[in-house]
């Protein structure tokens, strides 16, 4: 993939048309058997969460995505694996699949009221938050969380592990995955954070943090490992997909 030197102080890459976003997610997870919950109405707009179940499940899985409305990506892979449907047999899901809709409506980070919705999981003050997490406090823990993200800053592909526990890993395999379709950040430094070959492992204490992003309140609360991906949206929006199906791809495999 060949950078295209469109971001300059933000991201102003190809757009998403969120109406026909939603239809199709809705559409290709009925079609794959997914169950559908509406979390929360906003400006026209449902936001809504997807489980497809198992009998006896092996492990359970939460994914996310498109909390922020200058990140097209992270929907659209997940669009793409709900059409394929070759979800891990005998895995439960959960998943956000476009966390806001009125962010991709003004192609803004923030929601309609200009608020950061992935800084406000500490104290909720907007109504997309505080709904998802009275819909994540009825769910079970999850055995992973993966949230899908973009960076219009970066110079490839890289993930933020949290896993303090220091169970298995499948970062490596992340990045090997997501090296397979397009370049990877391997700068000493990202996003102010000491990273080891596309692998940033922030030593952070929640508690310290004013703002919480979405996956510092799922490591307190539901699951003892998130894996946050981030692609580089200074790259064609079609190699972007292909790196995050890739990588998640990898990462889901990696609990079998």
């Amino acid at each position: 993939m060949q950078r295209l030197g469109k971001n300059h102080g933000g991201y102003f890459g190809e757009t998403l048309e969120v109406r026909a976003l939603l239809r199709d997610l809705s559409a290709a997870a009925a079609a794959g058997g997914w169950s559908s919950e509406l979390i929360y109405q906003t400006g026209g707009f449902e936001i809504f969460a997807l489980r497809k179940a198992a009998g006896q499940p092996r492990g359970r899985i939460y994914i996310s995505t498109g909390i922020h409305g200058d990140e097209p990506a992270g929907p659209l892979a997940v669009l793409e694996m709900l059409r394929a449907n070759a979800w891990l047999a005998g895995f439960e899901y959960w998943l956000c699949p476009c966390l806001n809709p009125t962010g991709f409506f003004f192609n803004s980070r923030e929601n309609a009221d200009r608020k950061d919705l992935n800084r406000d999981y500490r104290h909720p003050e907007t109504g997309e938050v505080a709904a998802h997490l009275r819909w994540l406090e009825r769910q079970p823990r999850f055995d992973a969380a993966f949230c899908l993200h973009e960076d219009w800053e970066a110079h490839g592909f890289y993930l933020y592990e949290l896993n303090p526990g220091q169970r298995p890993s499948p970062a490596a395999a992340i990045i090997a995955a997501a090296a397979a379709a397009g370049p990877i950040d391997l700068s000493p430094v990202i996003e102010g954070r000491e990273a080891k070959g596309g692998i940033i492992n922030p030593n952070l204490d929640p508690a310290g943090r004013p703002l919480w992003p979405e996956a510092f309140w799922l490591l307190q609360n539901k699951t003892s490992m998130v894996y946050t991906l981030e692609a580089p949206s200074d790259f064609p929006l079609a190699g972007r997909v292909r790196m995050l199906v890739a990588a998640l791809t990898a990462g889901l495999n990696h609990f079998v």
